[in-house]
């Protein structure tokens, strides 16, 4: 039941959340933008509504299975640590062992979602990529013509123009494993695993605490608003402690398309803290914030939903 209702609350969460998903991405991986409408803006003029949006038919299509897995194996976890701790699986949990089960559940989300975040980055990231591209050609083409003497040859016609690398996420993935080999899909995996695991154990323990004090007297959960504001909250603490890595696992995808800048995860960290500062390990964290409270609220929303629909149909 619990992969059920995680599956329904996922594909709610990414339905809400994608187009802020893109702009983080490009805010952490393009330095040109000064912040978050500056990207906005600067997304709609040149790709419109579609731009935001890029690289959805993935996540959407594997959302589902992942979300499904994170919340089962967290249930499922929580469950044996109880029966072996204390004899009984409805017993009370106690915080480490929420804990450890939300890190358990962060951890197992790693070796399905890293293909779909390749993809997913890369195609969000496609267009900037390729229009630095085309001004590095147009550079060197114009450097190789004397000073004295201007260019005098037509502009290529409209067919001659590269269109994108990456026609879709399928493509996408199937470029990268025949370009970079099964190591391509897996790229930036290190920082997801960190990311994953320490921002899931935050967001099942304080989805738990926060749920627990909004419960009314006399009532064993939460009404709506409780889960709403329990799951908001919950998001904006485990995107707090994520954002970090969060930064060097988006570099580290995106690195290769051309020159390949890192050579593993410190050394993007380093390279990254040594050329724009501390401050860069928090690009997109005020994004990723506001984008968390109301994802999160509607992933737990659906969740606890769906979970108690589906126990009132098994009974």
């Amino acid at each position: 039941m619990d992969f059920i209702a995680g599956a329904i609350g996922g594909v709610c969460g990414v339905a809400v959340g994608y187009p802020l998903d893109t702009v983080k991405v490009k805010i952490q991986t393009e330095p040109k933008y000064t912040g978050i409408w500056h990207c906005v803006r600067d997304t709609y003029l040149r790709e419109r509504v579609r731009g935001f949006y890029r690289g959805l038919l993935l996540p959407i299509s594997t959302v589902s299975l992942v979300s499904s897995l994170s919340f089962g194996t967290y249930h499922n976890c929580l469950t044996r640590i109880c029966r072996f701790r204390y004899g009984s699986a409805d017993a009370k949990p106690a915080r480490t062992d929420i804990t450890l089960s939300g890190f358990a559940s962060g951890l197992v989300r790693v070796f399905l979602t890293s293909p779909t975040e390749v993809a997913k980055v890369r195609l969000q990231t496609q267009t900037q990529t390729q229009m630095q591209a085309q001004m590095q050609q147009r550079r060197r083409s114009s450097a190789s013509w004397p000073s004295a003497v201007p260019p005098m040859c037509p502009a290529p016609p409209a067919s001659q123009v590269p269109g994108p690398k990456y026609r879709g996420p399928l493509h996408c993935l199937a470029t990268v494993a025949r370009e970079e080999g099964l190591r391509g899909l897996y790229k930036g995996s290190s920082a997801l695993l960190l990311r994953e695991g320490h921002s899931f154990a935050t967001y099942f323990l304080s989805y738990s605490i926060l749920s627990e004090w909004l419960t009314p007297a006399g009532h064993s959960q939460p009404d709506v608003l409780g889960v709403l504001l329990a799951g908001g909250c919950a998001g904006v603490l485990a995107w707090a402690v994520a954002t970090p890595m969060d930064v060097i696992k988006t570099r580290l995808q995106v690195d290769g398309q051309g020159q390949q800048r890192y050579r593993g995860l410190l050394h993007c960290v380093v390279t990254s803290v040594r050329e724009e500062g501390p401050r860069v390990l928090f690009k997109g964290l005020t994004l990723n914030c506001c984008r968390a409270f109301p994802v999160n609220m509607v992933v737990f929303v659906g969740y606890e939903a769906a979970l108690r629909l589906t126990r009132g149909l098994f009974k």
